[in-house]
């Protein structure tokens, strides 16, 4: 897929798309509210990945200050389209777009895409004893 686009314009997201990936087909975010889906939206740097006809096939958001630090997001494709590079296409994207490539320090959590994400020089945390969260139920 040579004609593919890729978009931070907000107004061509599919959000009902988005959510039911989410809320249904992600080990991440199951059964995430489309309310949540919408305020993270709304409050992220968005990336939509679409064929040539307009039809998103892929997403990820990257939650930042637009100054040293981001977290890079929801990240997928959907499956029926996985395995033709759109995955690396999106990665390679968003690390480049000029709002992000200046950051000090993006970081992004995964359980089974590491493999994609060294490729564009992601790694293990470089001080895990110095990292700390705080997860809410």
């Amino acid at each position: 897929m040579n004609d593919i686009v890729i978009s931070t314009d907000k107004k061509l997201l599919d959000v009902t798309m988005i959510h039911a990936y989410l809320s249904e087909r992600s080990y991440w975010a199951k059964g995430r509210s489309l309310e949540t889906v919408k305020k993270s939206i709304e409050n992220s740097l968005c990336f939509g990945l679409y064929n040539p006809q307009g039809k998103q096939l892929g997403f990820a958001r990257v939650a930042t200050d637009f100054a040293i630090f981001g977290y890079l997001m929801d990240v997928f494709v959907l499956e029926e389209y996985r395995g033709q590079g759109l995955g690396k296409k999106l990665i390679e994207f968003v690390v480049n777009h000029p709002d992000i490539k200046n950051l000090r320090r993006v970081g992004l959590a995964t359980s089974d895409a590491h493999g994609l994400y060294r490729q564009f020089g992601f790694c293990p945390v470089s001080s895990p004893e110095k990292m700390m969260e705080l997860v809410r139920t």
